[in-house]
């Protein structure tokens, strides 16, 4: 799902970028459009890659071969998003203790170059009313799996 955010020159022309990975930074309607295709697909569908180093997707990086058996795809917005939950078989939440969550947020966003009391601030500002959201979804899963 990573590979739908919303172009970075996009987010920053509209004021988005301090919200970027809330749902309406995502190209939803593009990402369900490319599940549903997979259903039907009798050729190789190409869905694009997020690339951390750049913060940007890179189109067409990922191949899925029609005929596919088994197609894993992940996001935060799964279950929030009925057309997307309406094109998988199953959806799986993965259920983290905060604090694990927080640490390796903040991790990740020093190790991408933010520097450390940005990676805090965007992993308890934004980050975290989105985990607040996600959450919310968790009772529709057909799994939850925690780290017990």
């Amino acid at each position: 799902m990573d590979g739908f955010h919303i172009a970075d020159a996009v987010l920053v022309a509209t004021g988005a970028r301090d919200r970027k990975g809330a749902p309406d930074t995502f190209d939803a309607d593009g990402y369900i459009a490319i599940l549903e295709r997979l259903r039907i697909a009798d050729a190789t569908v190409y869905a694009p890659r997020f690339d951390r180093a750049i913060e940007d997707s890179i189109a067409a990086a990922i191949a899925v071969p029609a005929g596919a058996a088994l197609v894993i795809t992940e996001g935060n917005y799964l279950l929030h998003w009925p057309r997307a939950r309406g094109a998988l078989d199953e959806v799986w939440f993965v259920d983290l203790p905060a604090e694990l969550r927080r640490d390796r947020l903040i991790a990740r966003h020093i190790a991408f170059g933010r520097s450390p009391a940005d990676a805090r601030s965007f992993a308890l500002g934004s980050d975290e009313r989105n985990a607040g959201l996600i959450e919310g979804g968790r009772h529709l899963a057909d799994l939850v799996l925690t780290d017990d």
